[in-house]
């Protein structure tokens, strides 16, 4: 972390707000809820505390969410997929294109596979109805529509299992690995980490990966910023008393720089006040929508997500993309890495004014599709006078 940076935390930590008395501070910690680890690194100013109290207000249609029948703007279909051997029924978005290969993608903590939606659009318009790429976004454990099994658990979000979900979910989907698609491995934040580890594994499976993109996550950051998160998760409201509410609240806080995107994500990332999905507390029981996610339930898995992620990520056989919304957020680790050029980097520009923030793939789908499009094309077998020259990783 650069000192810059540090310095940043350290005043924007100062100046949060002190929190009103409240008697709930008998009630254990993990049953608060809270938005979202991948928020930290941007947009972290102070928002204002929102109050069960406080008289509602009508619904502001400037904000109303895009419901389910309008997904097909963005994914060709949505798809509820069992893995019996994880205990999950997985939710899935797919556009499966006719061709030899698809992007998978694994969302950050406490967002969902909506989180790609304008992405998603983004990259069917820019490759063209007869693109050889399609794309898979699916809800993980805890998240989104992902629900457990009856009688099943899907409370652990360790790393070891959010990567068997991944490995386990692409052995349902392409279960012939000879006809599989050739694989590019997308994550935000914490899935980027999800992964980084899963490529080897689909690897010694004999799935092809023609390259893994690690979108805003480098780990020397972010294990510097997890002493700062549960003050940051302070200031976040335990719910809203609408969608609209929810949705403006991430505009306003600049979590997401992009209203499009917010419309249609930020509704999956909620649950309704009588879904047992999440755990109703005192403290979120008075509003009408509450976390899908509460974060501070996962801080005893932090450290375990981000742990070893910079070598990690260098020691992956095939292309390695990394693309940040800052420059100053390489550790050091990658910058040593980069420097030997054992992989590409890419910082968002935010080019027509746009403002980037952690949320790379909702503040500006366009620009990053442009860069996944350009990192597919350059990682694909090139044949020379009848002679396959493979990729970086294949066998």
């Amino acid at each position: 972390m650069s000192s810059l940076y540090r310095s940043a935390i350290s005043a924007r930590i100062a100046k949060l707000p002190g929190l009103p008395p409240s008697d709930e501070d008998d009630y254990d910690e993990t049953e608060e809820s809270a938005d979202s680890v991948g928020s930290l690194p941007s947009a972290m100013g102070p928002p204002p505390l929102t109050s069960a109290s406080r008289p509602t207000k009508p619904p502001n249609p400037e904000y109303a969410p895009i419901r389910p029948d309008a997904y097909n703007q963005y994914f060709s279909q949505a798809l509820q997929i069992e893995l019996p051997t994880r205990g999950l029924v997985v939710r899935a978005y797919h556009t499966p294109l006719p061709g030899k290969g698809i992007m998978i993608m694994h969302h950050g903590a406490g967002y969902s596979a909506l989180s790609f939606a304008c992405l998603a659009k983004e990259l069917e318009g820019l490759l063209g109805k007869d693109s050889e790429m399609g794309v898979l976004a699916f809800d993980a454990r805890r998240h989104g529509k992902t629900m457990p099994m009856e009688g099943q658990s899907d409370q652990n979000l360790s790393m070891d299992v959010l990567v068997d979900d991944l490995v386990a979910l692409v052995q349902a989907v392409f279960r012939d690995v000879q006809v599989a698609p050739t694989i590019m491995l997308v994550g935000h934040s914490m899935g980027g980490s999800v992964v980084v580890h899963a490529c080897p594994k689909l690897q010694e499976l004999k799935y092809v990966i023609s390259g893994v993109a690690v979108l805003d996550v480098v780990e020397g950051t972010a294990i510097d910023a997890l002493p700062h998160m549960h003050a940051l998760l302070d200031t976040r409201p335990e719910g809203f008393h609408s969608e609209e509410d929810a949705i403006e609240w991430h505009i306003n806080t600049r979590a997401i720089n992009n209203p499009a995107s917010a419309r249609i994500s930020v509704p999956s990332i909620l649950v309704p006040k009588e879904s047992s999905l999440a755990p109703l507390t005192r403290a979120n029981q008075a509003y009408a929508f509450r976390w899908r996610t509460p974060l501070r339930s996962t801080a005893p898995y932090w450290a375990s997500w981000f742990s070893s992620l910079s070598t990690l990520f260098l020691g992956i056989r095939t292309g390695r993309l990394l693309i940040l919304a800052g420059r100053e957020r390489l550790d050091t680790t990658l910058e040593i890495g980069h420097m030997q050029g054992k992989f590409q980097l890419n910082v968002m520009s935010g080019r027509g004014g746009t403002e980037v923030g952690h949320l790379v793939q909702e503040d500006d789908p366009v620009e990053l599709a442009e860069r996944l499009k350009e990192f597919w094309e350059r990682n694909q077998r090139i044949e020379v006078r009848g002679k396959v020259i493979k990729r970086i990783g294949e066998a």
